[in-house]
C-alpha cells in the first residue's frame, strides 16, 4: 500500500487517514484509488476488526480529484483518447465504491474539513457520517463541464433523497455542515476538536456487539437498497439461521437471562 491512506488501529477499530494534506486529499493517480481499495479490502478481510473510521489529515476530507492533472492527462481522469478516459475511470476511481460496497464492517466518515466532488462521494459510501462544524460539502463537477464519474449519481439521491442530489449535482453549490445536518447529508455536527473522539466513541458503541452479527446487518442493509422485500427476507432469514447457531448469541442470551453483561468474542 502507497502513502495516499494511512491504516491505524485501535483495538478492534480502524482508522482510516486520507494522507495528503498538502494537496486537501485530493486524489490524483491512480494510485491514490489503488491505497484506498487495499486499505478498504484490508480491514475487510481482518477479522479482528469490528468497525472503521474514515478521516482526512490536515484541514480538509477531500477536495475531490485533481485539476492539474486533469489538464495535463496524466492522472485518474482524461488521458489521450475518449476510449482510454473510459477504461481509466472503470480500471481508477470505480474501483473505489465496489471496495466500499463489498465492505463488511461498518465504517464512519470523521469529515474534518471540506468533501468536494469525489471527497463527498466517498463520504457518501460510508455508513454514517458525522462531521466538524467547519466542513463542507459540494457536488461540484457540473460547474468544471463534468459529471460525477465515480458513481456519485447513484450515491448521493441514496443518502439524502433525489430532489435535494438532484439540487447539489444541477447547481455544484457547496452547503454548509449544518446545512448538511438538515438534509440527512450527516447524522451529527461536533466542534472540530472534538470530532475524531466522537467517531472513536460512536465506533466504540458499536463494537461491543457480536462481530459476526454486524457484518451480517451491514449487508442486510446494503443489499436492501437494491433488492425487493422478499430477496431480503429471504436472505434475513438465512442469515438469521447462521446467527442463531454463534456463540456469541448463546452468550447474549445467557447473559440477559443472568442479569449480567455479555463477554462476546466474535464466534
Amino acid at each position: 500500500m502507497g502513502d495516499y491512506v494511512r491504516l491505524d488501529k485501535r483495538d478492534n477499530i480502524a482508522i482510516l487517514t486520507l494522507n495528503r494534506p498538502d494537496k486537501l486529499n485530493a486524489i490524483g493517480e491512480p494510485q491514490d484509488c489503488a491505497d484506498l481499495i487495499e486499505a478498504v479490502r484490508a480491514i475487510s478481510d481482518d477479522r479482528d476488526i469490528s468497525a472503521a473510521i474514515l478521516t482526512g489529515e490536515g484541514r480538509a476530507f477531500s477536495a475531490g480529484g485533481n485539476l492539474r492533472g486533469m489538464k495535463d492527462r496524466n492522472g485518474i481522469g482524461p488521458l489521450e483518447h475518449p476510449a482510454s478516459t473510459r477504461t481509466n475511470y472503470r480500471n481508477g476511481i470505480q474501483g473505489i465504491p465496489r471496495a466500499f460496497r463489498s465492505l463488511e464492517v461498518p465504517i464512519i466518515a470523521a469529515i474534518n474539513g471540506h468533501a468536494i466532488g469525489v471527497g463527498c462521494d466517498i463520504a457518501c459510501l460510508c455508513d454514517i457520517r458525522i462531521a466538524a462544524e467547519n466542513a463542507k460539502f459540494a457536488a461540484s463537477f457540473i460547474k468544471m463541464g463534468l459529471v460525477p464519474g465515480d458513481g456519485g449519481a447513484w450515491l448521493l439521491q441514496r443518502v439524502i433523497g433525489y430532489s435535494r442530489a438532484a439540487e447539489m449535482l444541477l447547481t455544484g453549490d457547496a452547503i454548509t455542515a449544518a446545512e448538511a445536518l438538515a438534509i440527512g447529508l450527516v447524522s451529527r455536527v461536533v466542534p472540530a476538536e472534538t470530532l475524531l473522539d466522537e467517531a472513536l466513541a460512536l465506533a466504540g458503541r458499536i463494537v461491543v456487539n457480536p462481530a459476526r452479527s454486524l457484518r451480517m446487518a451491514k449487508r442486510l442493509m446494503l443489499t436492501a437498497q437494491t433488492s425487493d422485500l422478499d430477496t431480503i427476507l429471504e436472505m434475513s432469514a438465512a442469515m438469521q439461521a447462521i446467527a442463531h447457531e454463534t456463540v456469541d448469541h448463546a452468550e447474549a442470551v445467557d447473559a440477559f437471562l443472568e442479569k449480567r453483561s455479555p463477554v462476546f468474542t466474535g464466534k
